[in-house]
């Protein structure tokens, strides 16, 4: 069984090849491959959650080197779980992605990107979870950062190329900071590996430990767009096509939590610093949800719902409980399939209406019921309202800060209700302007052409609706039947009454995989309570790796 364990990250890399070498004269190949692979991957992943539940963690040591000298990769109950929701949204949002046509327009290029450029993301994302040394999770990080450009900037309009280009600027600087941790924590110690780390750490002094654990923190925390580090992340998504966004807002940002509770728990027992994570999971929970009261723009709101609720998941990291580790996975499950699914339907919603800018949406629930319910029941998931799995995590988190007892336990609670009803407030505002209003003047006509390209930066400020920042910038939508630049092949994105089968069922699926957090809720909070119990023990996971 240990044998599986790099092939969630090995496949994928593989299929790249493949990709590459028959993408630009069998596009059909390359969307089956595409498509096989990550399905392949996704067995594995359920595969190896079941055996690293019932087995307890495996391991394997590339080239049969051992520690320190080695590459190992670790699969446990949590990396697991996270491996197969990963695979099963990527999955998801590949067909979606295919149903919206968007690989069509890299015939242009030399060779076909887009679905390279996706597995070698999935390749990265996989890799993160089951690295078990500091070097090959800073490797995963570079590999999840060239493929994030790449997905980021493709169309190469102004406003994505400059949000990529932001991107790439935060995530280098966060590289920086982590090369610098990674040397620091050798000179200290003359190993990376996790295990070894584990037993080590602990005979260094104090001052060492907290400046090492503060950086790695940091790092972790620009990843997981944790307040104050995530004012990059509204401006860099929303430009972006919907699936990419969808990916990246569901499982990016979430690579960074799986990243803070892997080493707080292995690395740094104690909770030394639990006091001020629980401040910033405050401080994000509430600027991200005010931030997203004040925002007329879908994508732009839903950005800033991911930075609130990302407060909720560091709130368990803080508490350091077995209680709140079990809550905390919970919530970052249902949070990478719900939120991807809101920005799918937010590029539904851009596809019937011309726009996601709330203003100028209106009559939805009655042109396009389907879409409303699309949109419907993963907004009321999100909310918390019960029985749905986000009431599950949240409730779970809440009793958690009530056994805990502490001052600042108690502001998280309060913190947590305000947030929730927020958010509510939050969708509700969506749900009244762009579905149960009635249509405004001057709403796009099915047939518009909203991407083309003619997508260049003149209008690099504002966009058609006169509103910087409404991932519509530089996009003039023109009349149906207007001018197609050649560089799309005669391709464009316009709006249609009937939204492509395979986006809408995509989007289904991701509602449905939520959906069955709620009807699994037992075994999964039972699966999560186990995961905790084995994070807090550390020695399953060092005598796997250390061969002991």
């Amino acid at each position: 069984m240990n044998a599986l364990v790099p092939l969630p990250v090995l496949l994928p890399l593989c299929a790249t090849g493949l990709s590459l070498t028959f993408g630009t004269r069998m596009q059909r190949f390359q969307r089956f491959i595409s498509v096989a692979v990550l399905t392949a991957v996704l067995g594995l992943s359920i595969t190896l959650m079941i055996a690293a539940d019932r087995q307890g963690p495996l391991s394997v040591h590339l080239g049969d080197f051992a520690p320190p000298l080695g590459i190992t990769l670790v699969a446990d109950r949590l990396s697991g779980l996270m491996l197969t929701v990963s695979s099963a949204v990527t999955l998801c949002v590949l067909i979606y992605s295919l149903g919206q046509g968007m690989t069509d327009r890299d015939r242009e290029t030399p060779l076909a990107v887009f679905h390279p450029a996706y597995l070698i993301l999935v390749a990265g994302v996989s890799c993160t979870f089951l690295a078990g040394d500091l070097v090959n999770l800073f490797v995963s990080f570079e590999i999840m950062l060239v493929a994030s450009f790449v997905l980021l900037t493709l169309g190469g309009t102004g406003p994505r190329m400059r949000a990529g280009s932001t991107y790439v600027i935060i995530s280098l600087l966060s590289s920086m900071l982590f090369l610098i941790a990674i040397a620091m924590t050798y000179a200290a110690l003359g190993t990376v590996n996790f295990a070894q780390l584990a037993e080590g750490l602990p005979d260094l002094s104090v001052g060492v430990q907290t400046l090492i654990q503060a950086m790695l923190i940091t790092v972790f925390a620009i990843k997981a767009a944790v307040f104050p580090l995530a004012a990059w992340l509204p401006d860099s998504y929303p430009t972006a096509p919907a699936p990419v966004t969808a990916v990246f807002a569901g499982l990016l940002t979430k690579v960074g939590v799986y990243c803070m509770l892997r080493t707080e728990t292995l690395l740094f027992p104690g909770n030394r610093i639990g006091d001020l994570l629980m401040a910033v999971a405050l401080a994000s929970m509430v600027i991200g949800i005010l931030g997203a009261v004040a925002q007329t723009d879908l994508k732009r709101l839903l950005s800033f719902t991911l930075i609130s609720h990302i407060g909720f998941m560091v709130f368990g990291i803080g508490l350091a409980t077995r209680e709140a580790y079990g809550g905390a996975i919970v919530y970052v499950v249902h949070h990478i399939t719900v939120q991807t699914t809101l920005f799918l339907v937010a590029g539904l919603i851009e596809r019937r209406g011309g726009t996601t800018e709330l203003t100028r949406l209106g009559g939805l629930a009655k042109a396009a019921p389907v879409l409303a319910l699309l949109f419907f029941v993963p907004a009321m998931n999100l909310a918390g309202i019960p029985p749905l799995s986000g009431f599950i995590g949240k409730l779970g988190l809440m009793r958690a800060g009530v056994a805990d007892g502490s001052t600042w336990a108690w502001i998280l609670v309060a913190g947590s209700v305000v947030t929730s009803l927020l958010t509510l407030y939050v969708v509700a505002k969506v749900w009244n302007l762009a579905f149960w209003r009635a249509a405004p003047p001057g709403q796009a006509e099915t047939g518009t052409v909203l991407e083309s390209g003619d997508d260049s930066d003149d209008d690099a400020d504002e966009g058609p609706d006169g509103l910087p920042g409404t991932g519509d910038e530089g996009v003039t939508p023109l009349p149906a039947g207007g001018p197609v630049a050649a560089k799309l092949r005669e391709k464009s994105v316009t709006t249609t009454s009937r939204l492509p089968w395979p986006m809408t069922a995509a989007t289904a699926a991701t509602i449905v995989l939520a959906l069955s957090f709620t009807v699994l809720a037992g075994p999964l909070t039972a699966f999560t309570d186990r995961s905790a119990v084995e994070l807090l023990e550390r020695t399953p996971y060092i005598e796997e790796v250390l061969g002991r």
